[in-house]
């Protein structure tokens, strides 16, 4: 596999897991309906498991393919910026819902 393919993967899932966390966070936000909230701890569940095994994936595929695993890495790296991104969504999520 390229460089850039796996480069590719790893800004899919973050682009993706990225916009549809703000589709659920702006929708609830404008419109107040509930199935956005619902949509957005299911993406937290979901995307976790999704993304948890792409990145395992691209781990393994550098750890077999030893000349591949900086750009594996890298990969993952991109991939991990969505944590703190969720996690604030998480708690924003959260706060607007109880109050």
């Amino acid at each position: 596999m390229e460089d850039q393919n796996i480069l590719l993967i790893g800004k899919l899932a973050f682009w993706i897991s990225f916009f549809l966390g703000n589709v659920c966070l702006f929708g609830y936000v404008i419109t107040r309906n509930d199935e956005f909230a619902a949509g957005g701890i299911t993406l937290l569940g979901a995307g976790c498991m999704i993304n948890s095994l792409i990145a395992l994936g691209l781990l393994i595929y550098g750890i077999i393919v030893k000349t591949k695993l900086n750009i594996c890495l890298k990969a993952v790296g991109i991939m991990l910026i969505n944590i703190p991104i969720a996690i604030i969504y998480a708690v924003i999520g959260i706060n607007i819902i109880n109050v």
